[in-house]
């Protein structure tokens, strides 16, 4: 597995997290030019998975934006690893994470 997610974007639209499942995972959404605003995950108290979090973010959000996902049973490790391949890419986390309290090492990937 790459350390960078490699899956296409997708509109951030009711018919794209309907197709999605009750799965654990981590998910990343960004506006329409593909900065990242949150890395987030479906972890086992996320009622229906990353459907149910992208249901949340939708109607949070509204129209405009984007999101992929990485289905993966080690979620909180993967958002951890995503959040520090951000930073060491961007210089901090992404908007929607600044104050989530996420304890972070260094990654420095090639």
């Amino acid at each position: 597995m790459a350390v960078r997610p490699t899956k296409p974007w997708m509109a951030l639209d009711p018919a794209n997290v309907a197709r999605l499942g009750g799965q654990l995972g981590v998910y990343e959404v960004a506006d329409g030019e593909g900065r990242v605003a949150l890395i987030a995950y479906a972890g086992g108290r996320s009622p229906f998975g990353l459907r149910g979090e992208l249901e949340s973010q939708l109607a949070q959000r509204g129209a405009g934006w984007q999101f992929r996902v990485e289905v993966t049973m080690a979620y909180l490790t993967r958002w951890r690893e995503l959040l520090m391949v951000h930073v060491a890419d961007h210089g901090g986390p992404p908007p929607g994470n600044i104050d989530d309290g996420a304890v972070l090492g260094r990654m420095s990937p090639a």
